[in-house]
């Protein structure tokens, strides 16, 4: 046990050294990462007030930060007299949501080394604690255990099989949890078998978020203007292992429909090299000037961050990338407005895509045939699609209510 710890933390002192010396090295990513790190405590400084006791959330990236969200800003209602500390560990979530939180401050996460983790918690000395899905930090959890600060996990998910069950030393930092509000019986099962029992089943807080998009959701009047009453695929976060399967079907469906791309890497060269593999009329977004005819082209490229949400709002049936590869892209966004949904066949790490297919709202494709023949049916059957569309719009609404049950437990606990 000791040996195994020790070599976590020689290899994080280890990383925390080569980040600081070949940091600029590694691309844009890695640096951000490395000056975020260097300002952590400097921007504390700044941002927090002393006369306020501190809530701490913790998110690994985009994804997770979009399910602490609604709990965070349940917390900020409930809890009006305390200020909100967000750190961020990847450079793609603190870059692009930095000054846009519910958060008095936002920094990145110090390297999980012991040093690092006890300097962190003295200066912002938090009375509680957020963790959100499975991203944990041993070195965190140990000083906050000491320190018997109470801490909670969001929208939890483990497997039996999980890294924190293998090893004694990290298993036993998990015992920093005052409670774990999980997302299915699975995670339960899983917790309970290593003897926790402090666990709430209160499903995902991504729902909650997607839903409360959806009933704010503005219109989007070049979305309106390009799909000019005619039925629109929506096809999100798009790689190209995606792009390769959905651009042949566009240049040759026979069926009468728009599409939308939105791909997942929005540079030049990758836009463009969709463009140059389109035979349908298309134009990308930054293209758009107001006396545009929108309604005379066939393909929209969404070469932009931040409307991929609304835009699903438009959509008759949707394609989520990345199917293909290690995780596909959030699939509650389209869900929520009651939509037939299509991906990759790797559908194994996410719940919400694996109940969706057994209920039949999902489905998933191995090929470009595969493809073709489930969008000409869905095309075709408007009684389908109709069909397949509720499936999701009921799956959806029937998992909403995570956060008020999280709120409600934590009320009791006052």
């Amino acid at each position: 046990m000791h040996l195994m710890k020790s070599l976590y933390n020689i290899a994080l002192t280890i990383s925390e050294n080569l980040l600081k010396v070949f940091g600029n090295f590694f691309g844009s990513k890695v640096h951000f990462f490395k000056v975020g790190q260097q300002q952590v405590f400097s921007r504390l400084n700044q941002c927090l007030q002393k006369d306020k006791p501190v809530i701490w959330f913790h998110v690994s990236s985009l994804g997770e930060y979009e399910q602490a969200l609604p709990v965070m800003e349940a917390i900020k209602k409930e809890f009006g007299n305390h200020q909100i500390v967000l750190s961020f560990f990847s450079p793609s979530g603190y870059e692009i949501k930095k000054d846009k939180t519910p958060a008095g401050c936002v920094v990145y996460l110090p390297i999980d080394t012991r040093a690092n983790a006890k300097k962190f918690i003295d200066t912002i000395n938090p009375v509680m604690v957020f963790f959100t899905k499975y991203d944990l930090w041993p070195n965190y959890l140990y000083e906050l255990q000491k320190r018997q600060i109470p801490v909670y996990l969001i929208s939890g998910l483990f497997k039996t099989n999980h890294s924190f069950f293998k090893w004694s030393w990290l298993r036993q930092s998990l015992k920093a949890f005052h409670h774990f509000f999980v997302q299915d019986q699975v995670s339960k099962q899983a917790l309970q078998d290593q003897g926790f029992e402090n666990i709430s089943i209160t499903g995902d807080t991504r729902f909650d978020r997607v839903h409360q998009i959806a009933q704010q959701t503005d219109s989007l009047d070049f979305v309106k203007r390009f799909k000019n009453n005619q039925k629109l695929l929506v096809a999100g976060s798009t790689w190209p292992s995606d792009e390769k399967i959905l651009v042949p079907y566009i240049n040759t469906a026979s069926h009468d429909f728009k599409t939308v791309i939105a791909p997942h890497e929005v540079d030049d060269a990758h836009v463009n090299g969709i463009l140059k593999q389109l035979k349908k009329k298309a134009i990308r977004y930054t293209d758009i000037k107001a006396e545009t005819d929108l309604s005379s082209y066939d393909v929209l490229i969404l070469n932009t961050i931040g409307l991929l949400n609304k835009t699903y709002h438009y959509a008759d049936i949707v394609y989520i990338g990345n199917g293909f590869g290690k995780s596909i892209h959030n699939i509650q966004e389209p869900a929520v407005y009651g939509v037939p949904i299509i991906t990759g066949p790797h559908i194994q790490k996410f719940n919400e895509a694996v109940d969706l297919k057994k209920l039949g709202g999902l489905i998933t494709v191995t090929d470009y045939n595969s493809l073709k023949k489930i969008l000409d049916q869905l095309w075709q059957n408007d009684h389908l699609r109709t069909k397949k569309a509720s499936t999701t719009k009921t799956y959806a609404l029937k998992n909403i209510g995570a956060t008020e049950k999280i709120i409600r437990y934590l009320k009791n606990q006052q």
